[in-house]
């Protein structure tokens, strides 16, 4: 894979993919927006994830699709103020309608940029979408993940949106779009990562992993490798298997490859597809076959399907003029170009702590130095373990946090802020710029520790660090859903807390706490082991981590190892 430094893959992608279509679209804080100006009384529709899909999501602005979207790092979801930034840079007073995939980390970050943006007056709402039927049985939809799907349910909503429905009608067509697409995927080769020498997943000699995502996780199992006849079968038998009882036989089609998958295969597998879907009755209506949905240089084949009502074949055959995607419109953007104000960095000053506090945030300070060199040290053991049954990107994802986390301790403490602040401002620019689940919660636990901690004690002791770790569990619990027991970080932040707090009550002193805690820490991250995920990425390939130790939950460790 070409790339110049993995760390700014995608922001150097970003500007080369805004110098290739200036004419369609410009590049905003956290993304991309439509290079003209917004119809007067068109809903702001826009939709974001991990960057390595192209030409999924970047590649659909334009008319008659999206007007913006939110671009993360590779496979990682994007910050919630890149939410914002890129929601406010297309928002003019119609309302915001914010659609993703169904996955931890771009749920709890759109959504709290949906609530920003409620608080200042703005109607925003969010939508995700659950089409990949390998992910969850169909009495568990809502656990399912989005797959090649999304692109289906982005063009329902973007033609919605171009019609001028309003904000309560494209939740609606979102709706009934997502509960109409079925999507099947089959894996051949797993994707690398820029700046990785091998795959995230490995596929054995005449093997396919089946029902894999489109983040490098591998999928729910093995089969043998199969002629393009039987994949085909494979993939029609399952995406019909959940017909809707009203289906009148006409549907939307794409076969999508997935990164490397030759056009040429893909034509082959086509022949069958065809033949098999016509064989049962339906009717295709223009399908697609290429790519739409990638995942890096993953080597594999989706099929999705769509089920059509009427008003569903309205939007799948409207018009679009994006950079990837044109259908019946004429090149370019309409309207008068816009004008992007850019987005000034505001200085921060902090009113003056206590001594002691000063004096804590200076070990603060120093803490996060040690934890970033602890974690970049780690890094290709927490992407190894990550990759088991996830996307492999945990390492990278905790080495941008650590880092963006220090350097805004540093600067913090150096513009006179004592602990508490120092805690809350390195939580602020670890969800901001590190993005993807972890970095949300990591980034809103320490805002959470940041407010019990304070910056006016007289003495901090192991009362007062339980305390704040405490919080700091309970923001991450109220946040992403996850619970003791579902083989996350929180297996070994809870532990720890509870551990910490116990040696507080006992009167240790915080060294002597801490230190215990750490203990309990580590063999709770170990002890990870024989979990199976019950969320996130990991979940629908959970059987295979049954013997690897939780990634987040061994990071975690390692943190509070490295603090004290």
């Amino acid at each position: 894979m070409l790339y110049n430094d993995p760390k700014t893959f995608r922001e150097e992608m970003l500007k080369g993919y805004a110098a290739a279509y200036p004419e369609y679209i410009v590049q905003v804080p956290g993304g991309v927006a439509r290079a003209t100006e917004m119809p007067e009384d068109k809903v702001a529709v826009i939709n974001g994830g991990g960057s390595g899909h192209y030409p999924a999501f970047c590649g659909i602005v334009g008319d008659g699709f999206m007007d913006a979207t939110v671009v993360g790092n590779v496979f990682t979801s994007p910050s919630t103020d890149d939410v914002l930034h890129v929601a406010k840079s297309v928002e003019h007073g119609i309302g915001v309608f914010i659609v993703g995939g169904n996955y931890a980390g771009d749920k709890m970050n759109f959504n709290l940029a949906r609530d920003a943006m409620r608080k200042e007056g703005i109607d925003a709402r969010t939508f995700y979408i659950t089409d990949d039927v390998a992910a969850a049985k169909p009495e568990e939809w809502e656990k399912r993940r989005g797959n090649v799907g999304t692109f289906t349910v982005f063009k329902s909503v973007g033609a919605a949106a171009a019609e001028g429905k309003s904000l309560d009608e494209l939740e609606r067509v979102a709706k009934l779009s997502n509960d109409r697409v079925r999507t099947m995927s089959m894996g051949f080769r797993g994707c690398t990562l820029p700046g990785e020498s091998a795959p995230l997943f490995h596929v054995p000699a005449g093997k396919m992993e089946v029902g894999q995502g489109i983040h490098g996780e591998p999928g729910v199992g093995e089969a043998d490798l199969a002629s393009a006849a039987e994949v085909a079968k494979l993939l029609v038998d399952r995406v019909l298997a959940e017909a809707p009882a009203d289906d009148n036989k006409r549907i939307a089609v794409i076969l999508d490859g997935l990164g490397s998958t030759k056009y040429e295969e893909l034509f082959v597998v086509w022949g069958t597809v065809r033949d098999l879907l016509e064989e049962r009755g339906y009717t295709l209506v223009e399908p697609l076959v290429g790519e739409f949905v990638t995942s890096l240089d993953m080597e594999g084949i989706a099929l999705s399907v769509e089920f059509l009502t009427d008003e569903l074949e309205r939007y799948w055959k409207a018009p679009a003029s994006t950079p990837a995607f044109r259908k019946g419109a004429s090149e370019g953007l309409s309207g008068a170009r816009r004008e992007y104000a850019a987005v000034a960095d505001a200085s921060k000053s902090y009113v003056a702590g206590s001594e002691a506090s000063r004096v804590a945030a200076s070990y603060i300070v120093d803490a996060f130095d040690r934890v970033k060199a602890a974690i970049a040290e780690a890094e290709p053991e927490l992407a190894k373990i990550d990759g088991v049954a996830g996307d492999g990107d945990h390492g990278r994802g905790m080495v941008k946090g650590t880092t963006f986390a220090a350097e805004a301790a540093a600067e913090a403490y150096a513009a006179g802020a004592a602990a508490g602040s120092v805690l809350i401002e390195a939580g602020k620019a670890w969800a901001s710029k590190a993005g993807g689940t972890s970095g949300v919660l990591w980034g809103e636990a320490l805002e959470a520790a940041g407010k019990v901690v304070g910056d006016n004690a007289d003495s901090y002791d192991a009362t007062i660090a339980a305390a704040a770790t405490k919080a700091a569990y309970e923001r991450m619990l109220e946040l992403g859903g996850a619970h003791r027991g579902d083989k996350t970080m929180l297996d070994t932040l809870i532990p720890f807390a509870e551990a910490l707090e116990a040696a507080a009550q006992d009167g240790s002193s915080l060294a002597d706490a801490w230190t215990r805690a750490s203990e309990v820490a580590d063999q709770a991250a170990k002890d990870t082991a024989q979990l199976v995920p019950k969320v996130g990425r990991a979940r629908p390939a959970a059987e295979r981590s049954l013997g690897t130790p939780d990634a987040g939950a061994v990071s975690m460790a390692l943190v509070i190892r490295t603090v004290m």
